[in-house]
């Protein structure tokens, strides 16, 4: 194990790597406690995994914190998680400013609770002048909303006359998601051995590869982030080409 990270080969990391946090609740009720008691134990593999990749020079990392599906979770968890973000958020300041890490956020974030909101808000500015790594929390957030989103603001700019339907490409959709301007992730990781993507980055994961492993996310450390580094500099990254186009490609440069 703690060799991991010198198998990591620094000129091929991932620009971007995101995670879906799951399995908090099963390993609460695992230790024979209530669902809560994962998300704040989840609390420690988030500083973890975003420690690690700013120290290795990962440039983008995604955390899905939170989606719009969550909030038809039982009231009393959909609190406490709202009370820990809250807590997490201003306790974890110092960390993010320690690490030289910028704090971003993506999702419905008008639907977030006054108090949630404002707290994160203070820490998006207060990292705002940090150049290490950008730090993304998804939060409210669903790809599906997102795009519909999307849609919504490239219509209303066609009604407007300052977009021609003819104009609308690929880049036009990527321009007008709350993603705009951070490049794609090439990694997505999952925890807790499930096998989906949740209505997770539907359009920013096209060609993102995906690293699925069983570990509960409270579980979930350096190490296992070194892992999924390495299975993923493993992969031929061929976008539609062939492996000898690639090859080729590799021997001209």
């Amino acid at each position: 194990m703690n060799n991991l990270k010198e198998q990591i080969d620094p000129q091929r990391l991932p620009n971007h790597v995101a995670i879906i946090m799951d399995g908090n609740g099963r390993w609460a009720m695992q230790q024979g406690m209530e669902r809560t008691f994962g998300h704040e134990n989840g609390v420690t593999s988030v500083r973890e995994a975003a420690e690690a990749a700013a120290e290795i020079g990962i440039k983008y990392l995604t955390l899905y914190a939170f989606s719009t599906e969550n909030w038809k979770r039982p009231a009393d968890e959909v609190d406490a998680l709202m009370n820990l973000l809250v807590k997490t958020i201003h306790s974890e300041t110092h960390t993010l400013q320690k690490n030289n890490i910028r704090l971003k956020a993506i999702g419905d974030l008008g639907s977030l609770r006054p108090e949630t909101r404002d707290e994160l808000f203070k820490a998006i500015d207060t990292t705002s002048s940090n150049s290490g790594m950008t730090l993304i929390l998804a939060l409210s957030y669903s790809a599906r909303w997102e795009i519909t989103e999307a849609v919504k603001k490239i219509a209303k700019k066609v009604q407007n006359n300052t977009l021609r339907t003819e104009e609308i490409s690929s880049s036009t959709i990527s321009d007008n998601l709350t993603t705009a301007g951070i490049p794609d992730p090439e990694l997505l990781i999952r925890t807790s051995g499930e096998y989906r993507i949740s209505n997770f980055l539907l359009w920013q994961i096209a060609y993102a590869e995906l690293y699925f492993t069983s570990k509960l996310w409270p579980d979930f450390r350096r190490e296992d982030l070194y892992e999924a580094l390495i299975d993923f500099q493993s992969r031929e990254r061929r976008f539609g080409q062939t492996s000898l186009q690639i090859k080729k490609d590799q021997t001209a440069n």
